[in-house]
Protein backbone atom coordinates (compact mmCIF):
# COMPACT_ATOMS: atom_id res chain seq x y z
CA UNK A 1 0.00 0.00 0.00
CA UNK A 2 1.05 3.61 -0.41
CA UNK A 3 2.78 5.37 2.45
CA UNK A 4 3.17 9.02 3.47
CA UNK A 5 -0.12 10.57 4.42
CA UNK A 6 0.61 14.02 5.75
CA UNK A 7 -2.35 16.37 5.39
CA UNK A 8 -0.50 18.90 3.27
CA UNK A 9 0.78 16.19 0.96
CA UNK A 10 3.94 14.13 0.87
CA UNK A 11 5.88 11.91 -1.45
CA UNK A 12 4.41 8.41 -1.71
CA UNK A 13 5.52 5.00 -2.76
CA UNK A 14 3.41 2.83 -5.04
CA UNK A 15 -0.27 2.37 -4.28
CA UNK A 16 -1.74 -1.07 -5.03
CA UNK A 17 -5.37 -2.14 -5.28
CA UNK A 18 -6.96 -5.04 -3.35
CA UNK A 19 -6.45 -7.57 -6.15
CA UNK A 20 -2.89 -6.44 -6.84
CA UNK A 21 -3.46 -5.99 -10.58
CA UNK A 22 -3.28 -2.16 -10.51
CA UNK A 23 -0.44 -0.03 -9.13
CA UNK A 24 0.25 3.68 -9.25
CA UNK A 25 2.94 6.01 -7.92
CA UNK A 26 1.41 9.38 -7.05
CA UNK A 27 3.49 12.51 -6.62
CA UNK A 28 1.89 13.05 -3.24
CA UNK A 29 -0.81 11.63 -1.00
CA UNK A 30 -3.21 13.72 1.05
CA UNK A 31 -5.56 12.65 3.83
CA UNK A 32 -7.80 15.67 4.39
CA UNK A 33 -9.48 15.89 7.79
CA UNK A 34 -12.03 18.44 6.60
CA UNK A 35 -13.80 19.54 3.44
CA UNK A 36 -11.76 22.75 3.53
CA UNK A 37 -8.51 20.78 3.49
CA UNK A 38 -9.78 18.75 0.53
CA UNK A 39 -10.76 21.90 -1.37
CA UNK A 40 -7.32 23.37 -0.72
CA UNK A 41 -5.64 20.16 -1.91
CA UNK A 42 -7.60 20.28 -5.18
CA UNK A 43 -6.79 23.95 -5.75
CA UNK A 44 -3.11 23.40 -4.99
CA UNK A 45 -2.93 20.41 -7.34
CA UNK A 46 -4.47 22.44 -10.15
CA UNK A 47 -1.94 25.22 -9.54
CA UNK A 48 0.89 22.67 -9.67
CA UNK A 49 -0.45 21.12 -12.89
CA UNK A 50 -1.19 17.82 -11.17
CA UNK A 51 -4.22 15.60 -11.57
CA UNK A 52 -6.20 14.50 -8.53
CA UNK A 53 -7.89 11.18 -7.78
CA UNK A 54 -9.64 9.95 -4.64
CA UNK A 55 -9.24 6.30 -3.72
CA UNK A 56 -11.30 4.27 -1.26
CA UNK A 57 -10.27 0.78 -0.18
CA UNK A 58 -9.01 -0.27 -3.61
CA UNK A 59 -11.68 -2.88 -4.33
CA UNK A 60 -11.95 -1.84 -7.99
CA UNK A 61 -10.11 -4.00 -10.48
CA UNK A 62 -9.68 -1.15 -12.97
CA UNK A 63 -7.34 1.84 -12.79
CA UNK A 64 -10.28 4.20 -12.16
CA UNK A 65 -8.54 5.72 -9.12
CA UNK A 66 -4.91 5.47 -10.28
CA UNK A 67 -2.91 8.66 -10.63
CA UNK A 68 0.63 9.95 -10.95
CA UNK A 69 -0.51 13.23 -9.40
CA UNK A 70 -2.26 13.74 -6.07
CA UNK A 71 -3.90 10.72 -4.44
CA UNK A 72 -6.62 11.63 -1.94
CA UNK A 73 -7.38 9.18 0.87
CA UNK A 74 -10.79 10.24 2.24
CA UNK A 75 -10.98 7.83 5.18
CA UNK A 76 -10.72 10.70 7.69
CA UNK A 77 -13.92 12.12 6.20
CA UNK A 78 -16.10 9.47 7.79
CA UNK A 79 -19.18 8.96 9.90
CA UNK A 80 -22.86 9.82 9.89
CA UNK A 81 -23.48 13.56 9.54
CA UNK A 82 -27.23 13.55 10.10
CA UNK A 83 -30.21 11.24 10.35
CA UNK A 84 -33.72 12.32 9.33
CA UNK A 85 -36.22 9.67 10.39
CA UNK A 86 -39.19 11.64 9.07
CA UNK A 87 -37.68 11.90 5.61
CA UNK A 88 -36.18 8.41 5.77
CA UNK A 89 -32.65 9.56 4.94
CA UNK A 90 -29.14 9.44 6.34
CA UNK A 91 -26.29 11.72 5.29
CA UNK A 92 -22.86 10.16 5.59
CA UNK A 93 -19.33 11.38 4.89
CA UNK A 94 -17.79 9.90 1.75
CA UNK A 95 -14.91 8.03 3.37
CA UNK A 96 -17.21 5.94 5.56
CA UNK A 97 -16.86 2.19 4.99
CA UNK A 98 -20.08 0.42 4.08
CA UNK A 99 -19.56 -2.00 6.95
CA UNK A 100 -19.46 0.89 9.41
CA UNK A 101 -22.54 2.49 7.88
CA UNK A 102 -24.45 -0.79 8.00
CA UNK A 103 -23.64 -1.35 11.66
CA UNK A 104 -24.44 2.25 12.62
CA UNK A 105 -27.78 2.12 10.81
CA UNK A 106 -28.68 -1.20 12.43
CA UNK A 107 -27.97 0.29 15.85
CA UNK A 108 -30.50 3.00 14.97
CA UNK A 109 -33.05 0.44 13.79
CA UNK A 110 -32.54 1.37 10.13
CA UNK A 111 -31.18 -0.22 6.94
CA UNK A 112 -30.44 0.37 3.29
CA UNK A 113 -32.99 -1.39 1.07
CA UNK A 114 -30.42 -3.34 -0.93
CA UNK A 115 -26.64 -3.75 -1.01
CA UNK A 116 -23.85 -5.70 -2.65
CA UNK A 117 -22.20 -8.80 -1.25
CA UNK A 118 -19.04 -7.03 -0.05
CA UNK A 119 -19.08 -4.17 2.48
CA UNK A 120 -15.39 -3.24 2.72
CA UNK A 121 -15.66 -0.35 0.25
CA UNK A 122 -16.16 3.30 1.12
CA UNK A 123 -19.62 4.64 0.31
CA UNK A 124 -18.19 6.99 -2.31
CA UNK A 125 -16.08 4.31 -3.99
CA UNK A 126 -18.94 1.83 -4.09
CA UNK A 127 -21.48 4.25 -5.55
CA UNK A 128 -19.10 5.97 -7.98
CA UNK A 129 -18.41 2.66 -9.74
CA UNK A 130 -22.02 1.40 -9.66
CA UNK A 131 -21.68 -1.34 -7.04
CA UNK A 132 -24.87 -3.38 -6.79
CA UNK A 133 -26.40 -6.45 -5.27
CA UNK A 134 -29.30 -8.36 -6.77
CA UNK A 135 -32.93 -7.33 -6.76
CA UNK A 136 -36.21 -7.67 -8.59
CA UNK A 137 -37.53 -4.28 -7.47
CA UNK A 138 -34.66 -2.68 -5.50
CA UNK A 139 -31.66 -1.36 -7.40
CA UNK A 140 -27.99 -0.54 -6.82
CA UNK A 141 -26.57 1.39 -3.89
CA UNK A 142 -26.24 4.47 -6.12
CA UNK A 143 -29.96 4.30 -6.96
CA UNK A 144 -30.67 4.76 -3.24
CA UNK A 145 -28.91 8.15 -3.20
CA UNK A 146 -31.16 11.16 -2.57
CA UNK A 147 -28.48 13.89 -2.58
CA UNK A 148 -24.72 14.23 -2.77
CA UNK A 149 -22.00 16.81 -2.29
CA UNK A 150 -18.78 17.05 -4.26
CA UNK A 151 -15.68 19.21 -4.54
CA UNK A 152 -15.34 20.41 -8.11
CA UNK A 153 -12.24 21.11 -10.19
CA UNK A 154 -12.05 24.77 -9.11
CA UNK A 155 -12.14 23.78 -5.44
CA UNK A 156 -15.79 24.73 -5.04
CA UNK A 157 -18.40 22.69 -3.18
CA UNK A 158 -21.48 21.60 -5.13
CA UNK A 159 -24.62 20.00 -3.70
CA UNK A 160 -27.01 18.16 -5.98
CA UNK A 161 -30.32 16.32 -5.76
CA UNK A 162 -33.44 15.91 -7.88
CA UNK A 163 -34.28 19.55 -7.10
CA UNK A 164 -30.85 21.14 -6.76
CA UNK A 165 -28.50 20.88 -9.77
CA UNK A 166 -30.57 17.95 -11.09
CA UNK A 167 -28.42 17.52 -14.21
CA UNK A 168 -25.39 16.87 -11.99
CA UNK A 169 -27.41 14.54 -9.76
CA UNK A 170 -28.49 12.51 -12.80
CA UNK A 171 -24.84 11.77 -13.58
CA UNK A 172 -22.77 12.10 -10.41
CA UNK A 173 -24.39 9.21 -8.53
CA UNK A 174 -22.27 6.95 -10.77
CA UNK A 175 -19.56 9.44 -11.69
CA UNK A 176 -16.46 7.19 -11.94
CA UNK A 177 -14.53 10.02 -10.26
CA UNK A 178 -14.79 12.15 -13.41
CA UNK A 179 -16.99 15.00 -12.17
CA UNK A 180 -15.45 15.79 -8.79
CA UNK A 181 -14.56 14.27 -5.44
CA UNK A 182 -17.65 13.16 -3.53
CA UNK A 183 -17.59 14.39 0.07
CA UNK A 184 -21.01 13.34 1.40
CA UNK A 185 -23.93 11.19 0.31
CA UNK A 186 -27.55 11.20 1.46
CA UNK A 187 -29.12 7.74 1.21
CA UNK A 188 -32.72 6.66 1.50
CA UNK A 189 -33.12 4.31 4.47
CA UNK A 190 -36.01 2.37 5.95
CA UNK A 191 -36.85 0.67 9.24
CA UNK A 192 -34.72 -2.38 9.91
CA UNK A 193 -36.27 -5.58 8.55
CA UNK A 194 -35.56 -9.28 8.39
CA UNK A 195 -34.54 -11.31 5.36
CA UNK A 196 -34.88 -15.05 5.09
CA UNK A 197 -32.22 -16.58 2.87
CA UNK A 198 -32.72 -19.92 1.20
CA UNK A 199 -29.62 -21.42 -0.38
CA UNK A 200 -30.08 -24.51 -2.51
CA UNK A 201 -27.97 -26.44 -5.03
CA UNK A 202 -29.64 -26.73 -8.44
CA UNK A 203 -28.65 -28.05 -11.85
CA UNK A 204 -27.53 -25.62 -14.56
CA UNK A 205 -30.22 -26.71 -17.00
CA UNK A 206 -32.97 -26.30 -14.45
CA UNK A 207 -31.89 -22.92 -13.10
CA UNK A 208 -31.51 -21.46 -16.59
CA UNK A 209 -34.82 -22.89 -17.79
CA UNK A 210 -36.58 -21.49 -14.72
CA UNK A 211 -34.63 -18.24 -14.44
CA UNK A 212 -37.55 -15.89 -15.14
CA UNK A 213 -39.75 -17.81 -12.72
CA UNK A 214 -37.17 -17.58 -9.92
CA UNK A 215 -36.67 -13.88 -10.70
CA UNK A 216 -40.39 -13.13 -10.54
CA UNK A 217 -41.03 -15.09 -7.35
CA UNK A 218 -38.21 -13.66 -5.22
CA UNK A 219 -37.25 -10.17 -4.09
CA UNK A 220 -33.57 -11.03 -4.45
CA UNK A 221 -32.45 -14.00 -6.56
CA UNK A 222 -28.94 -14.95 -7.58
CA UNK A 223 -27.02 -18.05 -8.49
CA UNK A 224 -23.51 -19.33 -9.06
CA UNK A 225 -22.51 -21.76 -11.78
CA UNK A 226 -19.37 -23.87 -11.30
CA UNK A 227 -17.52 -24.14 -14.64
CA UNK A 228 -16.64 -27.70 -15.80
CA UNK A 229 -19.83 -28.92 -14.09
CA UNK A 230 -23.58 -28.80 -14.54
CA UNK A 231 -23.96 -27.62 -10.95
CA UNK A 232 -25.17 -24.31 -9.53
CA UNK A 233 -25.90 -22.91 -6.11
CA UNK A 234 -28.95 -20.62 -5.83
CA UNK A 235 -29.79 -18.02 -3.22
CA UNK A 236 -33.22 -16.48 -2.63
CA UNK A 237 -33.57 -13.59 -0.17
CA UNK A 238 -37.06 -12.47 0.82
CA UNK A 239 -38.45 -10.30 3.58
CA UNK A 240 -39.92 -12.08 6.57
CA UNK A 241 -41.41 -11.32 9.96
CA UNK A 242 -38.46 -12.83 11.76
CA UNK A 243 -37.29 -13.51 14.37
CA UNK A 244 -33.60 -13.71 13.61
CA UNK A 245 -32.42 -17.27 13.10
CA UNK A 246 -28.85 -16.97 11.83
CA UNK A 247 -26.86 -20.01 10.76
CA UNK A 248 -25.57 -22.03 13.70
CA UNK A 249 -21.90 -21.50 14.53
CA UNK A 250 -20.83 -24.82 13.01
CA UNK A 251 -22.87 -24.32 9.82
CA UNK A 252 -21.66 -20.73 9.48
CA UNK A 253 -18.03 -21.78 9.93
CA UNK A 254 -18.29 -24.66 7.45
CA UNK A 255 -20.11 -22.69 4.73
CA UNK A 256 -18.64 -19.20 5.13
CA UNK A 257 -15.15 -19.81 6.45
CA UNK A 258 -14.07 -23.33 5.49
CA UNK A 259 -15.79 -23.80 2.11
CA UNK A 260 -15.95 -20.16 0.96
CA UNK A 261 -12.61 -18.93 2.30
CA UNK A 262 -10.24 -21.46 3.91
CA UNK A 263 -10.77 -24.54 1.74
CA UNK A 264 -11.52 -22.37 -1.29
CA UNK A 265 -8.15 -20.66 -0.84
CA UNK A 266 -6.41 -24.05 -0.67
CA UNK A 267 -8.07 -25.53 -3.75
CA UNK A 268 -7.43 -22.38 -5.77
CA UNK A 269 -3.78 -22.47 -4.79
CA UNK A 270 -3.64 -26.11 -5.92
CA UNK A 271 -5.47 -25.24 -9.15
CA UNK A 272 -3.04 -22.43 -9.89
CA UNK A 273 -0.10 -24.80 -9.44
CA UNK A 274 -1.69 -27.75 -11.27
CA UNK A 275 -4.44 -26.49 -13.62
CA UNK A 276 -5.33 -30.03 -14.75
CA UNK A 277 -6.85 -30.67 -11.30
CA UNK A 278 -9.41 -27.86 -11.60
CA UNK A 279 -12.31 -29.74 -13.29
CA UNK A 280 -12.16 -32.49 -10.65
CA UNK A 281 -11.93 -29.94 -7.85
CA UNK A 282 -14.90 -28.05 -9.32
CA UNK A 283 -17.05 -31.18 -9.34
CA UNK A 284 -16.25 -31.87 -5.69
CA UNK A 285 -16.57 -28.25 -4.56
CA UNK A 286 -19.89 -27.72 -6.32
CA UNK A 287 -21.34 -30.72 -4.48
CA UNK A 288 -19.94 -29.73 -1.09
CA UNK A 289 -22.47 -26.95 -0.49
CA UNK A 290 -25.76 -28.07 1.02
CA UNK A 291 -29.18 -26.46 1.24
CA UNK A 292 -29.72 -24.15 4.20
CA UNK A 293 -32.20 -21.51 5.34
CA UNK A 294 -31.55 -18.69 7.80
CA UNK A 295 -33.01 -15.33 8.82
CA UNK A 296 -31.24 -12.14 9.89
CA UNK A 297 -31.09 -8.37 9.43
CA UNK A 298 -30.25 -7.25 5.86
CA UNK A 299 -26.52 -6.61 5.89
CA UNK A 300 -25.86 -9.96 7.58
CA UNK A 301 -27.72 -11.72 4.76
CA UNK A 302 -26.68 -9.62 1.76
CA UNK A 303 -22.95 -9.49 2.56
CA UNK A 304 -20.29 -12.11 3.25
CA UNK A 305 -16.53 -12.12 3.83
CA UNK A 306 -14.29 -12.40 0.77
CA UNK A 307 -10.77 -13.26 1.82
CA UNK A 308 -9.74 -15.25 -1.26
CA UNK A 309 -8.34 -12.64 -3.64
CA UNK A 310 -9.30 -12.70 -7.29
CA UNK A 311 -9.64 -10.63 -10.46
CA UNK A 312 -13.13 -10.06 -11.84
CA UNK A 313 -14.97 -9.02 -14.99
CA UNK A 314 -18.70 -8.33 -14.86
CA UNK A 315 -21.09 -7.30 -17.61
CA UNK A 316 -24.63 -5.96 -17.37
CA UNK A 317 -26.89 -7.44 -20.06
CA UNK A 318 -30.52 -6.86 -20.97
CA UNK A 319 -32.24 -9.30 -18.60
CA UNK A 320 -33.88 -11.18 -21.47
CA UNK A 321 -30.41 -11.97 -22.91
CA UNK A 322 -28.74 -13.37 -19.79
CA UNK A 323 -29.71 -17.05 -20.12
CA UNK A 324 -28.57 -17.26 -23.74
CA UNK A 325 -25.30 -15.50 -22.89
CA UNK A 326 -24.67 -17.83 -19.95
CA UNK A 327 -25.28 -20.89 -22.11
CA UNK A 328 -22.83 -19.48 -24.67
CA UNK A 329 -20.29 -18.95 -21.90
CA UNK A 330 -20.67 -22.56 -20.75
CA UNK A 331 -20.27 -23.87 -24.30
CA UNK A 332 -17.16 -21.74 -24.75
CA UNK A 333 -15.57 -23.06 -21.54
CA UNK A 334 -16.46 -26.67 -22.43
CA UNK A 335 -14.85 -26.53 -25.86
CA UNK A 336 -11.79 -24.60 -24.73
CA UNK A 337 -8.73 -25.70 -22.83
CA UNK A 338 -9.46 -23.13 -20.11
CA UNK A 339 -9.42 -24.23 -16.48
CA UNK A 340 -11.73 -22.06 -14.36
CA UNK A 341 -11.65 -22.54 -10.58
CA UNK A 342 -14.05 -19.72 -9.60
CA UNK A 343 -17.84 -19.93 -9.97
CA UNK A 344 -19.70 -17.57 -12.33
CA UNK A 345 -22.15 -15.25 -10.57
CA UNK A 346 -25.54 -14.16 -11.98
CA UNK A 347 -27.59 -11.32 -10.44
CA UNK A 348 -30.31 -8.84 -11.50
CA UNK A 349 -31.33 -5.19 -11.13
CA UNK A 350 -34.33 -3.14 -12.26
CA UNK A 351 -33.90 -0.23 -14.66
CA UNK A 352 -32.82 3.07 -13.07
CA UNK A 353 -32.44 6.69 -14.24
CA UNK A 354 -28.72 7.28 -13.59
CA UNK A 355 -26.89 8.31 -16.76
CA UNK A 356 -23.99 5.82 -16.62
CA UNK A 357 -25.48 3.21 -14.32
CA UNK A 358 -25.08 -0.23 -15.85
CA UNK A 359 -28.87 -0.61 -15.39
CA UNK A 360 -29.65 2.80 -16.89
CA UNK A 361 -32.93 2.62 -18.78
CA UNK A 362 -33.20 -1.16 -18.94
CA UNK A 363 -34.01 -4.16 -16.75
CA UNK A 364 -30.69 -5.83 -16.24
CA UNK A 365 -28.97 -9.09 -15.38
CA UNK A 366 -25.30 -9.39 -14.55
CA UNK A 367 -22.79 -12.12 -15.31
CA UNK A 368 -19.54 -11.96 -13.36
CA UNK A 369 -16.50 -14.09 -14.15
CA UNK A 370 -13.54 -14.43 -11.80
CA UNK A 371 -10.03 -15.84 -11.77
CA UNK A 372 -7.87 -16.54 -8.74
CA UNK A 373 -5.23 -13.88 -8.09
CA UNK A 374 -1.98 -14.74 -9.84
CA UNK A 375 -3.48 -16.96 -12.54
CA UNK A 376 -3.61 -15.84 -16.18
CA UNK A 377 -7.09 -14.44 -16.81
CA UNK A 378 -6.77 -12.71 -20.19
CA UNK A 379 -7.84 -15.62 -22.43
CA UNK A 380 -10.94 -16.37 -20.34
CA UNK A 381 -11.97 -12.75 -19.92
CA UNK A 382 -11.40 -11.98 -23.62
CA UNK A 383 -13.61 -14.88 -24.70
CA UNK A 384 -16.28 -13.96 -22.13
CA UNK A 385 -16.19 -10.30 -23.15
CA UNK A 386 -16.75 -11.27 -26.77
CA UNK A 387 -19.98 -13.02 -25.72
CA UNK A 388 -21.14 -10.20 -23.46
CA UNK A 389 -20.53 -7.40 -25.97
CA UNK A 390 -22.41 -9.32 -28.66
CA UNK A 391 -25.47 -8.88 -26.42
CA UNK A 392 -24.93 -5.15 -25.91
CA UNK A 393 -23.37 -5.64 -22.49
CA UNK A 394 -22.14 -2.82 -20.30
CA UNK A 395 -19.07 -3.57 -18.15
CA UNK A 396 -18.98 -2.70 -14.47
CA UNK A 397 -16.96 0.52 -14.14
CA UNK A 398 -14.76 -0.98 -11.42
CA UNK A 399 -14.07 -4.37 -12.98
CA UNK A 400 -11.75 -5.57 -15.73
CA UNK A 401 -12.83 -4.77 -19.29
CA UNK A 402 -11.31 -3.49 -22.55
CA UNK A 403 -14.11 -1.20 -23.82
CA UNK A 404 -13.60 2.42 -24.82
CA UNK A 405 -15.58 5.64 -25.32
CA UNK A 406 -16.69 4.67 -28.82
CA UNK A 407 -18.28 1.49 -27.48
CA UNK A 408 -19.90 3.23 -24.53
CA UNK A 409 -21.40 5.87 -26.80
CA UNK A 410 -23.32 3.03 -28.46
CA UNK A 411 -24.53 1.14 -25.39
CA UNK A 412 -25.39 4.19 -23.25
CA UNK A 413 -28.04 6.39 -24.93
CA UNK A 414 -27.19 9.28 -22.55
CA UNK A 415 -23.41 8.98 -22.85
CA UNK A 416 -23.12 12.40 -24.50
CA UNK A 417 -25.02 13.94 -21.60
CA UNK A 418 -22.32 12.74 -19.20
CA UNK A 419 -19.35 13.86 -21.29
CA UNK A 420 -20.90 17.31 -21.86
CA UNK A 421 -21.37 17.71 -18.11
CA UNK A 422 -17.77 16.64 -17.56
CA UNK A 423 -16.62 19.28 -20.06
CA UNK A 424 -18.50 21.89 -18.04
CA UNK A 425 -17.41 20.80 -14.57
CA UNK A 426 -13.82 19.75 -15.33
CA UNK A 427 -12.70 21.28 -18.64
CA UNK A 428 -9.01 20.97 -17.73
CA UNK A 429 -9.35 17.34 -16.62
CA UNK A 430 -8.10 17.94 -13.09
CA UNK A 431 -9.79 14.64 -12.18
CA UNK A 432 -8.65 12.82 -15.31
CA UNK A 433 -6.45 9.77 -15.67
CA UNK A 434 -5.62 7.18 -18.32
CA UNK A 435 -8.67 5.04 -17.50
CA UNK A 436 -11.09 7.95 -17.88
CA UNK A 437 -9.41 9.00 -21.11
CA UNK A 438 -10.12 5.54 -22.50
CA UNK A 439 -13.70 5.13 -21.31
CA UNK A 440 -14.91 8.74 -21.70
CA UNK A 441 -12.68 10.05 -24.46
CA UNK A 442 -10.22 12.95 -24.41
Amino acid sequence: MGTATARNGSTATAWRNWAGNVTATPTRVVTPASIGELQEAVRRAAEDGLRVKAVGTGHSFTAAAATDGVLVRPQALAGIRSLDRAAGTVTVAAGTALKDLNRALAAEGLSLTNMGDIMEQTVSGATSTGTHGTGRDSASIAAQIRALELVTADGGLLTCSEKENPEVFAAARVGIGALGIVTAITFAVEPLFFLTAREEPMGFDRVTAEFEEHFAENEHFEFYWFPHTGNCNTKRNNRSQGPAAPPGPVSAWVEDELLSNGLFQAVNTLGRAVPATIPSIARVASRALSARTYTDIPYKVFTSPRRVRFVEMEYALPREAVVEALRELRAMVDRSGLRISFPVEVRTAPADDIVLSTASGRDTAYIAVHMYKGTPYQAYFTAAEHIFTAHGGRPHWGKVHTRDAEYFSRVYPRFGEFTALRDRLDPDRVFGNDYLRRVLGA
